[in-house]
């Protein structure tokens, strides 16, 4: 197989996001047609426990299992790559079912304590998604760990045009009954997920030597060392940190997987605990003087993030490539090399997010007119306010997610949890003091969004970009693409009357003519992450 590089795994993993993220955009606009503010916001209160059992059950299995197959094929052990994969099949997919199980047994709960009662049925349609992710992540996580990035791009848009072409049809179909609408389109994301797995198993079936080396135990040879002999032996011996080996002579131990994925699925899953609180405070809080708590709710999860998200998916390709990358740099003891490219992708990130965010925050009307026809104009206003609000954390949380694939990677996923426990701390607290304002009102949720992103951003950087001179690096980044950003909004703005693509456009073409005028990146910085296949040294590419 070859290998994707660092910048084209990114790339891979960033276009299919991208691309997956777009599509889901697009369909919030016949969704919201369909649903309405009130519809919507039941269609989002299912999701943050939902995201929960999927980062306990899935989430942290990639970046885990990737960085565990990363080193696996650094010492050219393929037999154990495989062991891994057939091992966190196993392990996952149970605890997957285990997930989907306690969700369907949760949702007259769940809805009760939202104050949602109609959410139950969507629960339950939601529910055996769970353990499809489940199985899906280890595909993603083997595959992303042997540097093919392909199949987890096009997955995920696989998953968007079944969700799309199902959602849309129930929503139609049931559009007389909201209850039964929301339950059915969220069963249109059971069924995508569906797909998505059937789609890896055709992909994996083609990179396996047949059904036989796939399913056998690796060979054991004289002394009982086997597969692990050789160079990969010492691996195999000290692979995790702490010296705690993560695989048995004759393959990879549960515990061993365990170890290697709940920090990074500890990491993961702090964000969607918050979310299942923000369900509650926010309705909860605001339905104290605001008849209409669950349809801000929505307006805030469901319209808001939809568009603040966008070019945090753009910049999942380097979190999810940084993994593997980094933890093959720092199983060979290149430390400092994978600094630079954790700084790498910092910049990278950078180069994304502040340019989105500048867009968000200066035209948030015209974007909401634009994906959101269908909504009242008061609706319309509420969330062209929590757009232009939410607009710099989409930069925070863009840099935070980046980060803490780099953390994952070197080996420091508790640090990365730990980081975003504080932030979460931080964020509970000022949402709940910031929701008892009804001059705030829900904008309270998005400033407290912000503030956390802002604090697991700082303590992420701390521990992942040690050395003085890459952090003063790091800041002139932040400020030639900042006023390179703010430039291209500004650029745009004598045509804010125009069509929204009008304005979308005239500033692109400026960020990327003012980035070629300053040199955004060198011919150097793109060399150093472009690799021949089994060679340390640079080769030149034309761009």
């Amino acid at each position: 197989m070859k290998k994707q590089t660092f910048l084209k795994g990114a790339l891979t993993v960033s276009v299919g996001g991208a691309l997956a993220k777009v599509l889901g955009a697009f369909y919030r606009i016949p969704l919201a047609n369909a649903l309405g503010g009130e519809g919507l916001g039941l269609y989002q209160m299912t999701y943050p426990l939902y995201c929960l059992l999927l980062t306990l059950a899935a989430t942290g299995v990639p970046a885990g299992l990737a960085r565990a197959v990363a080193r696996a094929e650094a010492a050219g052990d393929g037999a154990r790559s495989q062991a891994l994969l057939r091992r966190a099949l196993g392990l996952f997919t149970a605890v997957g079912l285990a997930a989907s199980a306690l969700m369907f047994l949760l949702a007259p709960v769940m809805a009760a304590v939202q104050g949602a009662p109609a959410a139950a049925s969507a629960y339950r349609a939601l529910a055996p998604s769970v353990a499809l992710v489940a199985a899906l992540s280890c595909f993603r996580g083997w595959f992303q760990g042997r540097g093919n990035f392909l199949p987890t791009a096009l997955s995920e848009v696989l998953e968007q045009a079944v969700k799309i072409a199902f959602g849309l049809f129930f929503a139609r179909l049931f559009a007389g009954d909201m209850p039964r609408a929301v339950a059915y389109t969220l069963f249109a994301v059971t069924l995508s997920e569906g797909a998505a797995v059937l789609f890896m198993l055709f992909c994996a079936a083609g990179q396996l030597r047949g059904r036989a080396a796939f399913f056998a135990r690796p060979a054991l040879s004289r002394g009982g060392r086997g597969a692990f002999a050789g160079r990969g032996g010492a691996l195999a011996r000290g692979l995790s940190r702490g010296g705690e080996p993560l695989y048995a002579a004759a393959g990879p131990s549960a515990a061993g997987l365990l170890r290697s994925v709940l920090p990074a699925a500890a990491a993961a899953g702090i964000l969607p605990l918050s979310n299942i609180v923000d369900s509650i405070l926010i309705v909860r809080l605001v339905g104290r003087y605001a008849a209409d708590a669950t349809a801000l709710y929505g307006l805030y999860a469901g319209g808001a993030a939809a568009l603040t998200n966008l070019p945090v998916s753009l910049c999942y390709g380097l979190a999810a490539a940084g993994v593997p990358a980094l933890a093959a740099l720092c199983a060979r003891g290149r430390a400092a090399e994978a600094e630079k490219r954790a700084l790498f992708a910092v910049k990278c990130t950078l180069f994304i997010a502040l340019p989105a965010a500048a867009f968000l925050f200066c035209y948030p009307s015209q974007l909401a007119l634009f994906l959101f026809r269908s909504l009242a104009g008061a609706e319309r206003a509420v969330l062209a306010r929590l757009v232009r609000a939410s607009a710099l954390s989409s930069v925070f949380l863009a840099l935070t997610q980046t980060l803490s694939g780099c953390l994952t990677g070197m080996g420091k996923a508790k640090t990365a949890a730990g980081a975003m426990t504080l932030a979460v701390s931080v964020k509970l607290i000022l949402e709940c003091v910031l929701l008892r304002v009804p001059q705030i009102s829900v904008l309270g949720a998005a400033y407290a969004a912000a503030a956390c992103f802002l604090v697991a951003l700082s303590a992420d950087f701390v521990y992942s970009i040690r050395e003085r001179a890459n952090r003063v690096r790091a800041g002139g980044y932040f400020l030639r693409f900042s006023l390179a950003a703010a430039a291209c909004a500004a650029a745009a703005w004598p045509l804010r009357g125009a069509h929204v693509l009008v304005i979308f456009a005239v500033s692109a073409a400026v960020y990327l003519l003012l980035a070629l005028a300053f040199g955004a990146f060198t011919a150097e910085e793109l060399r150093l992450f472009q690799r021949r296949k089994g060679h340390d040294h640079p080769r030149r590419i034309g761009l």
